[in-house]
């Protein structure tokens, strides 16, 4: 009996051993381009390093910022809910690949049998009126041979799952970090934003008490008074428009921390956020390796071409072992002793004949869907090209316009205070001097967005290059 069983298993095992019928993966070649469009460095080094290898603590250095991401890598829905997804993904993959075992269970039953002497078939003299005997047997249920590779193939395909879904988590975490990061600075750019309005506002009551004054003194008109009033009322107003976009904020980031609203604690104010000296951004093939949702694209498509191997195993016959080996008597005192072992093999094989043409529609349907999965990939990889060279003249482009920015503020508030001085000395109108205080006031939110912008644009281009998810 041993030899058999013997035999059994290395048949079983170069059954396995058999080539699979669906086809290899093999990553499609992308030939990406030498550099990215809009890149300060033109010939980067074979090992050129990128801004998305500092992770998200060694870029963020205000110390609220990382107390907020933290905070949001713990609570956040979307995040959670990428957590789940993976366990549920790893729990698909044990299920999937469990199939590949043979189903072993042990069984025992005990049976009392009681015949009466007076029935329609008395007991000749000498039976036993009672007997009691039993079995115990492991039985080998339903193992399929894997001859042509359909279980290794389904397992393969749930394995490429769980990765993308764990690929998929990491690129929920980067973008994560990017959010709260934006968040926090439109944040602290509107507190900029109020405090340029609450001084704006203090400048332009003095100046209309100053119009007053005057006016009062017969040196200026009511119409002068009126338009000094109109200045004023214009920064009233700001005011609660910028207090209602502040709280919005805050409680979006409450949202992404997945807590109540609330308010946000600051810490470093707007112009005191650090910057890396340089934003290298490495390799274009680097990116293929770096970005979580290229990965997970990928696996997506290995998944695809391992279900084509699914679906054209079920062309072939397939061949499932059933076993039961055990002990059985007539009598349970003698359950373990004498000739009381059983045994049973039961191969059987399954082909399918005609079925209206399923088979062929799903193989077809498989490999459709891996083409499906061959676009996709390609197209992620060239929207991350593409990001990245956005990301990066963006990031240029606004440094630029922060540098003028600031040349037109410091420009704008000699023009202003000029004018007021000419004004009190009476060689110049009103009217100047109310232009310039508009202007000045336009010029110093405009400075304030650009340097959000300048702050948001290198986000986006940590992001975009992959940054973020590192643990």
């Amino acid at each position: 009996m041993k030899i058999r069983w013997i035999a059994i298993t290395l048949v079983a095992g170069l059954l396995i051993s058999c080539r699979p019928a669906g086809p290899n993966y093999k990553r499609p070649n992308i030939k990406p381009p030498a550099v990215f469009r809009g890149a300060l460095e033109t010939t980067p080094p074979i090992d050129a390093a990128s801004l998305a290898d500092l992770k998200w603590f060694e870029l963020f250095k205000d110390e609220e910022l990382q107390r907020l991401i933290k905070s949001a890598l713990e609570g956040n829905y979307d995040l959670r809910e990428a957590v789940v997804r993976v366990e549920a993904a790893r729990a698909s993959l044990g299920i999937t690949r469990a199939d590949q075992y043979p189903t072993i269970t042990a069984s025992t039953d005990i049976t009392t049998l009681r015949n009466s002497r007076s029935g329609t078939f008395p007991l000749p003299s000498g039976f036993e009126q009672r007997r009691t005997f039993g079995s115990v047997a492991l039985n080998f249920l339903s193992f399929e041979a894997d001859i042509w590779g359909r279980l290794r193939s389904a397992t393969e395909a749930s394995r490429a799952n769980l990765l993308a879904t764990e690929e998929t988590r990491k690129a929920v975490v980067m973008t994560l970090v990017s959010d709260v990061a934006a968040a926090y600075f439109n944040l602290l750019e509107l507190d900029m934003e109020l405090d340029i309005a609450r001084r704006t506002l203090s400048t332009r009551e003095d100046s209309l008490q100053l119009i007053r004054n005057r006016e009062r003194s017969g040196l200026s008109t009511l119409l002068e008074v009126r338009q000094g009033e109109q200045l004023v009322h214009t920064a009233e107003q700001a005011i609660p428009s910028i207090e209602q976009l502040i709280e919005q904020t805050e409680n979006r980031i409450s949202l992404l921390l997945g807590e109540s609203p609330r308010s946000v604690t600051r810490g470093r104010l707007l112009t005191e956020q650090e910057q890396p000296s340089s934003v290298p951004s490495g390799l274009p093939s680097a990116l293929l390796e770096r970005r979580p949702d290229i990965r997970a694209a990928e696996q997506s498509l290995i998944a695809a071409n391992a279900s084509i191997g699914v679906a054209k195993a079920a062309h072939v016959p397939r061949i499932s072992l059933t076993g039961l080996l055990g002990s059985q008597s007539g009598q349970l005192s003698s359950l373990f002793t004498g000739p009381t072992g059983v045994w049973q093999f039961v191969p059987q094989v399954s082909q399918p004949i005609f079925n209206g043409g399923r088979i062929r529609s799903n193989v077809e349907l498989a490999t459709a869907q891996q083409q499906l999965g061959l676009v996709q990939y390609e197209r992620v990889i060239q929207t991350a090209f593409r990001e990245v060279s956005d990301s990066l003249v963006q990031y240029q482009k606004v440094r630029e316009i922060r540098g003028k920015q600031e040349l037109l503020v410091t420009t704008l508030q000699d023009r202003s205070r000029l004018s007021y001085i000419r004004y009190r000395g009476g060689v110049d109108t009103l009217l100047n001097a109310l232009d310039a205080d508009r202007d000045l006031f336009d010029a110093e939110l405009g400075l304030a967005q650009t340097r959000r912008n300048e702050l948001l644009a290198m986000v986006q281009l940590y992001r975009a290059l992959g940054g973020g998810w590192q643990q």
